[in-house]
């Protein structure tokens, strides 16, 4: 019969259990890297929750310009699809420029860059970010255009097509009497605007060709719910706003190859 022998507590500690290594220290580098991406998500945090709220005081913080170069076109969002105001209508913006052909300043037709944009994301399952940029636009500058009053939307009426342009407006607002409203939030979109006529432009007719540009923003509103179920009903009249001839203007590092190999080959589809 064979016999069983238990090991002895002292054969037991004869190998105890390694001690576990230390761990290392992280590396200055490597804090410095958690400590830029703690910085860089508390920036975005606070620019989105600013672009997301009602205006307010809070968001001349970063001034409007610098907040607006940030969220667009990347980050732009909009949560008014939902209650207690959704969206209930749809932003057009138009283009068309004044283009030097044979000699001759020739004055072209309109080209909606919002149409050629849903052609983008249209029966895609997969849109693009690109397809909605011109709706942000026209929404921003309609929205700024309309707090001004009658006296501040007849100098955006007229034609400033010279250098300096912007500066020229400003001075034109600064010279109207009377107590009037801020025109820096309008002058921001105004130039974000013209920046993407300009470059809508260049696309289609060419950078050489263009001499000055035009851009038209419209709102239509849907149906209203009262009249949903009328067969008859008809979508109200648009609505614009009023702008003149602009002086082309572009940001600094931007590409027109890549903005043209984008728009214009989705400009050409949509042609009949």
């Amino acid at each position: 019969m064979s016999t069983m022998t238990e090991a002895s507590p002292d054969a037991q500690d004869e190998n105890p259990p390694a001690a576990a290594a230390p761990r290392p220290h992280p590396t200055w580098w490597v804090k410095l890297i958690a400590f830029a991406a703690c910085l860089l998500t508390l920036w975005h945090i606070g620019a989105s929750f600013l672009w997301i709220a009602p205006y307010s005081a809070l968001r001349e913080i970063p001034t409007q310009e610098t907040l607006a170069g940030y969220m667009l076109p990347m980050f732009g969002q909009s949560w008014s699809v939902f209650a207690p105001e959704p969206i209930n209508g749809d932003y057009h913006f138009n283009v068309r420029a004044v283009i030097e052909k044979d000699g001759e300043e020739v004055e072209t037709g309109w080209v909606s860059a919002t149409d050629v944009e849903l052609s983008m994301i249209r029966y895609n399952l997969f849109p693009p970010r690109a397809g909605i940029q011109s709706s942000e636009v026209a929404s921003g500058q309609m929205g700024a255009f309309n707090k001004l009053n009658d006296q501040q939307q007849a100098v955006v009426a007229l034609d400033f097509a010279d250098d300096g342009w912007e500066d020229w407006m400003v001075r034109s607002f600064d010279e109207l009497e009377g107590d009037n409203p801020s025109t820096e939030a309008y002058m921001a979109e105004e130039h974000l605007s013209t920046a993407y006529a300009t470059q809508v432009a260049y696309a289609i007719w060419g950078a050489d060709a263009v001499i000055k540009v035009q851009y038209r923003v419209s709102r239509q509103n849907v149906v209203p719910y009262a009249e949903r179920n009328d067969p008859g009903a008809q979508r109200p009249d648009p609505t614009f706003s009023t702008t003149g001839w602009r002086s082309p203007i572009e940001e600094e590092g931007q590409s027109r190859e890549n903005f043209a190999n984008t728009f214009r080959s989705q400009f050409e589809r949509t042609q009949p």
